[in-house]
Order: C-alpha cells, then structure tokens, then sequence
C-alpha cells in the first residue's frame, strides 16, 4: 500500500503542479517535497526484503547497496539537495525539460536512498542504533531546514525565472521565495515529528520485547546474550527467536546436546555463511548478514 501510495503521489504531483511549478516558486518546491521527501518516504516503506533479494542477486546493483550506509547517504542527499537548488543549476532545469527530468530523478533517487537506511529492509551497521538513527534524523532535517532559512530571510531574488509567473499572480518575487521557505519548513517540521514519534515508539517496543526474550530464556534455563537479543529485536526477527529458543527448551528437555550447541551459537554470537539474497527473503536474521 505504501508503495503504490509513493508512486501515485509522485503522479499526481508531477501532473497536477506541472505548470503552476513553471510560474511560481513555492508551488515547485511543494513539487519537490512531495516527490523527493514524502512519495521517496512511501516508496522506501512499502519496500520489502523479498522485493529487492531478486535485484541484489545482480553484482552491480549490489555493489550499490553500499550507497545505502547512513555515512554515505546523508552526505550524498545533502549535495544533491544543494547543488539542484544552486541558482544556475535550477534554472536550467525549468528551462531544458530534459534537465528538469534529470533533477526529479535525481531527488527521488537521492531520497530514497536516504530513508533506506532510515526505515528499509537492507542490514545496517550495528553501530546505527535508536540514538544513532535519531543524530541520522536531526541531521536530514537540519539540512533541510538551513535552506528553509534561506528562502525564507534572504532579501535577494535567487530565480528571475520566475519573475513572469509572479506577475500573473500578482505576488512579489521575495514574497514567493519567502513563502517557499516557510513551506519547506512547515514540511521539514511535520515529517520531524512524525519521525521523533515513530522512534519513540521503536525504542519502547524494542525495550520490551528485548525483556521478554531474555525472561523467556532465563526460565528455561537457557544462555541468551542480551547483546544478540538487541539485534535479533532491532533486526525485527525477536519472534523468530523466540521460537528457536522455545524449540531448543524442547530438545533440551529430551536431552539432545547437539541442540545446545546451536544455541550457543544464539547466545553467544556464532556464525554461519548466509547469503544476503536469504537475508532479505526473511530465512535468516538480519543482524547475521554481511555489512
């Protein structure tokens, strides 16, 4: 539902602001927070590991998974974003079709590799916790907002292209670069919140369902290193563990010790090869994949 939300939205915007966009300037920044912030959202939401494991089996597509890393990604959108809205830049995309397509591409592109790591199936580094996906968050929407300001106090017109289609509506070329500031900023801060609540709520049920592992295992008897019950949880896999914990109790109980063996494997941070096509099809636990 997400994806297909992504990918309608991005119709409906590039369709229905296409030629309000060519006139003023706050009517093509909503173009471009909509298709590159919100449907980029959507997109990466309705993403799934079973979706992208055929993509990944193609080495070079693979090998641009790496772009997803948050220390990648961040930087990369950030440029992205700035560079577009550099004054000679953006005014040959309104000019050149071929150029505009090219920075949609671009924003949508850089977009959702942004949120990948934020919110997609791929593994992450096990540094990137609750408290490193918060600084990953404050920073996108720090950056987003330094060029809110920008729009939004500066006294100099950046874009005559658009000094025409300011005529026609009768608005005042600073009076619609200021408004395209607050719009952005409005956004920035509406999609923060939205983000500030959805980790909140993360980190509470991670907490928990964390606690619960570790209760499960200790009454049974059984080692889990609360270290590899933090990933399996983070990796959304607890309820996968769960059950082979609850299986192990089982052969445990009817004295089988090689079963012990494979929980120490559980408990103590053992490791087998996995493929990262098995990872994203949901065989195997996130955290065990190749980073």
């Amino acid at each position: 539902m997400c994806f297909y939300c992504g990918l309608a939205l991005m119709a409906g915007t590039l369709t229905g602001l296409d030629s309000a966009s060519e006139e003023l300037l706050y009517a093509h920044m909503i173009e471009h927070l909509l298709i590159g912030d919100l449907a980029a959202l959507l997109i990466v939401l309705g993403l799934t590991g079973p979706l992208l494991a055929p993509l990944l089996r193609n080495r070079l597509i693979d090998r641009l998974r790496a772009l997803s890393h948050p220390a990648i990604a961040f930087p990369l959108w950030t440029v992205n974003l700035y560079v577009w809205h550099a004054p000679s830049l953006y005014e040959a995309a309104l000019r050149h079709p071929a150029i505009h397509a090219l920075e949609h591409l671009m924003f949508v592109g850089f977009g959702v590799n942004m949120w990948m790591c934020l919110l997609g199936p791929l593994p992450t580094p096990r540094w990137f916790g609750n408290l490193a996906r918060l600084v990953y968050i404050l920073a996108v929407r720090l950056a987003g907002t330094v060029l809110g300001n920008i729009f939004l106090w500066s006294g100099t017109v950046f874009y005559p292209f658009y000094l025409h289609g300011d005529a026609l509506h009768r608005i005042s070329p600073l009076a619609d670069q200021n408004l395209a500031g607050a719009v952005m900023m409005v956004e920035e801060a509406i999609v923060t919140l939205g983000l500030f609540c959805w980790l909140f709520l993360r980190t509470g049920r991670e907490s928990e369902e964390r606690q619960e592992l570790l209760d499960f295992a200790r009454t049974r008897g059984l080692q889990l290193d609360e270290a590899r019950a933090a990933r399996a949880v983070a990796a959304g896999r607890g309820a996968e563990l769960r059950r082979r914990l609850a299986a192990q109790a089982g052969d445990s109980a009817a004295g089988d010790g090689g079963q012990d063996r494979q929980l120490g494997a559980v408990g103590h941070g053992g490791r087998e090869p996995v493929e990262k096509a098995d990872v994203l099809a949901g065989n195997v636990d996130v955290h065990e994949a190749p980073q």
